[in-house]
């Protein structure tokens, strides 16, 4: 069965799931995920939001020309390759930011739980062309 990716369209659209002054158990929420892809906008802060990402597999190459995103992981194990620079690997409770305008990807080694931060609405683009650029992972 192949997994379903959200346009572009769709993951930049994506509205916040709870509202504000709600406690939110993200412990619960992601164990509550079955799919082998699931990526959600929790909340909003300031004009950041905090997404929840759950995943088996890898993500396709992608870039948000005018937002940073910050990916930590809670579970498992992230990969992160990037045009131009070497691959990073992220484990449980490490962190890292992907600039602004930076080609990438995710690879979960095995089912990972991450946590996102980024502009709210992000513009996402997503590449094709990236897998045969040198320094691609």
């Amino acid at each position: 069965m192949k997994t379903r990716f959200p346009s572009a369209n769709e993951y930049t659209a994506q509205d916040a799931r709870y509202p504000d002054s709600m406690v939110i158990d993200i412990l619960a929420v992601q164990q509550a995920v079955k799919e082998p892809y699931r990526n959600d906008v929790l909340s909003n802060v300031n004009d950041e939001c905090l997404r929840l990402a759950v995943f088996e597999g890898e993500y396709r190459w992608h870039q948000h020309p005018d937002s940073d995103e910050l990916f930590l992981v809670a579970a498992g194990k992230l990969q992160i390759d990037m045009v131009g620079a070497d691959t990073v690997e992220l484990t449980e409770w490490q962190y890292m930011v992907v600039p602004a305008g930076t080609v990438h990807r995710t690879r979960a080694i095995g089912r990972t739980v991450n946590v996102t931060f980024e502009k709210q609405h992000a513009r996402t683009v997503f590449t094709e062309a990236a897998e045969a650029r040198p320094g691609s992972g």
